[in-house]
C-alpha cells in the first residue's frame, strides 16, 4: 500500500469513527458472517422486525398482521413496486433529508427509483468495503470504474474521485481507438483495480490479445466485474493476461453489492447478513427443490425507507444452503440473467446460458455476439468480428445438439451489436411469444 493509499484508508476510518463508527460496526458483522456463517435466529428476528415496520408505516402492507410469516407476504417485482411506489414508502423515512435514491431500469426500460434510508446506505458502504477486500480491493486503492457515465447520473465529483483514488472510464464506445486509450490509462496511471461491466472488461481482454499487448509492467492486482456474468474463459484469460485475480460482484442498483464470486469456481458467496434469499419455482411462489433452477427472491434486511420484502429481481439461480450449529451460508452455484432472456430448446427446456457463453466467448474471430430465439424452433446468431477467421460450421455444430436437430439457426453478421441503455451488451434475447413474460407476471 502506497503512502497516498494509506492516507485514504486511515482517513476514511477516522471520519467514520468521528461520526459514530456505524460503517465499522456493520463491517465487523458482515466479516463475522463471512467467517462463521450467519445466525439463523438473528436473521429471523431481522425479518420479523422488517415486516412489523412495513405493516406499521406503509399503506401497502397496512392490512397484514405484524407477525405475518415471510412466506405469507406477497412476492413483488419492479413493475409491482413502480405501480405502488407511494404506498410502499415508509411514513417514518419519507422525505428524510439523508435518504438516497438509486435508479435502475425495469423490463420496459422505464427508470425505477429505489429510496434508501441512511442506515441502509451505511450498511451498503460496509458491505462493498468487505466484499471488495475479500476480492482484493481496499479503500484508497488506485481503481478504474468502467461503465456508462451518461449525463450527471452516477457521476462522481472531482473531490470524490480524488478521495476514492478513482478514474472514471466510459464504455459507451468500445472501438479500437477507445480501447487503446483505456489500456494506455490503465498502464500509465498504474491502476491496481478494475471494476466494471463484464462485457467491457471482455472487450479489453480481446483487445490485449488482438494487439499482443505486453502487460508485464501493468499494476493490476484484482478485477471485479459487475452487472453480467462473465464467461469462465474470459475470466481465466484476464487472470493470465494481467496476472491478477478476477472475482465478480453480484449486485444491482436497488439493493447494492450482495455477493462475491468464489476464487475456486464460478459460484457466488452471498452476503446473508444483509439479505435473506429465497429460490422459488419458475412458475409459482413455491420453494424450488434443492439443485433446481429457480427465481431469486430477496428480502433486504436493512432498507426501511421502502421495505424490499420478497423482491423478485428477475435473476435465476441454483442455490445451495449449508446450515450448522444455528448458522448458515448461502451459495449461488449457478447464476443466470433475467428470465425474459432465457433461451429454450425446441422441446421447451431451458438451455444453460453457459453453453453459449463458454462456446462463443473465446471462439476465434468473434468480437461480439447475441443469440436470439425468434420462435419455438427458429434462432438467430448475430456475430461481429473477423468474418474470414470465424468457423461458422464449427460453431453451429457445437450449438445445434443443445437445441435439437430440428433447430433452425441463422447466422447474421453485424458491424456493431448494440448495447442497452444500461450499458450492458445483451448476449441472449428471447423474442418467442410463447416464452414472453407478460406485464405484471413473474419476471
Amino acid at each position: 500500500m502506497s503512502w497516498d493509499e494509506k492516507l485514504r484508508w486511515y482517513g476514511f476510518w477516522a471520519v467514520d469513527r468521528l461520526t459514530g463508527g456505524r460503517v465499522y460496526r456493520y463491517y465487523q458483522e458482515i466479516r463475522e458472517s463471512y467467517k462463521r456463517g450467519t445466525s439463523v435466529a438473528k436473521t429471523e428476528e431481522k425479518i420479523r422486525n422488517l415486516i412489523a415496520h412495513a405493516v406499521r408505516t406503509t399503506e401497502f402492507y397496512k392490512d397484514y398482521a405484524e407477525d405475518t410469516p415471510l412466506e405469507k407476504m406477497p412476492v413483488m417485482n419492479k413493475e409491482a413496486y413502480r405501480s405502488h411506489y407511494e404506498e410502499c414508502q415508509s411514513s417514518v423515512y419519507k422525505d428524510a433529508s439523508d435518504n438516497r435514491t438509486m435508479y435502475t431500469s425495469g423490463s420496459t426500460g422505464t427508470p425505477f427509483a429505489m429510496i434508501q434510508n441512511r442506515n441502509k446506505i451505511l450498511h451498503n458502504t460496509a458491505a462493498s468495503i468487505f466484499l471488495g477486500a475479500a476480492g482484493g480491493y481496499y479503500i484508497g486503492m488506485k481503481n478504474a470504474f468502467i461503465r456508462m457515465w451518461v449525463g450527471d447520473h452516477g457521476k462522481k465529483s472531482l473531490l470524490s474521485r480524488v478521495a476514492e483514488n478513482l478514474i472514471m472510464m466510459d464504455c459507451s464506445n468500445l472501438d479500437d481507438e477507445k480501447l487503446g486509450e483505456m489500456v494506455s490509462v490503465i498502464r500509465k496511471k498504474k491502476v491496481k483495480c478494475l471494476i466494471g461491466y463484464s462485457a467491457a472488461l471482455g472487450e479489453i481482454s480481446r483487445y490485449i490479445d488482438r494487439h499482443q499487448i505486453d502487460t508485464a509492467d501493468f499494476c493490476v492486482k484484482t478485477i471485479l466485474p459487475i452487472s453480467e456474468s462473465m464467461p469462465s474463459e474470459v475470466r481465466r484469460n484476464l487472470e493470465r493476461q494481467l496476472n491478477c485475480t478476477v472475482r465478480s460482484w453480484y449486485s444491482n442498483e436497488e439493493n447494492g453489492i450482495m455477493g462475491l464470486q468464489r476464487e475456486e469456481d464460478e459460484s457466488y458467496y452471498i452476503d446473508s447478513e444483509s439479505y435473506y434469499y429465497e429460490i422459488l419455482k419458475l412458475d409459482s411462489d413455491e420453494p424450488a427443490e434443492p439443485g433446481e433452477l429457480g427465481r431469486i427472491v430477496i428480502t433486504d434486511l436493512y432498507n426501511y425507507a421502502i421495505p424490499l420484502i420478497r423482491y423478485d429481481n428477475g435473476d435465476l439461480a441454483v442455490a445451495e444452503r449449508r446450515e450448522k450449529n444455528g448458522r448458515f451460508r448461502l451459495y449461488l452455484k449457478e447464476l443466470y440473467g433475467r428470465r425474459g432472456d432465457m433461451i429454450y430448446d425446441t422441446k421447451g427446456r431451458i438451455v444453460s446460458p453457459f453453453v453459449l457463453l463458454n462456446g462463443l466467448s473465446m471462439a476465434k474471430g468473434i468480437s461480439q455476439y447475441r443469440f436470439i430465439q425468434e420462435d419455438i424452433r427458429k434462432y438467430t446468431l448475430w456475430l461481429n468480428g473477423e468474418k474470414e477467421e470465424i468457423d461458422e460450421k464449427a460453431i453451429l455444430d457445437f450449438i445445434r445438439p443443445y437445441f435439437g436437430e430440428d433447430a433452425e439457426i441463422t447466422v447474421e453478421y453485424l458491424d456493431e451489436i448494440p448495447v442497452l441503455n444500461s450499458g450492458k451488451r445483451k448476449s441472449f434475447e428471447n423474442r418467442c411469444e410463447k416464452y414472453a413474460v407478460k406485464p405484471g407476471a413473474k419476471a
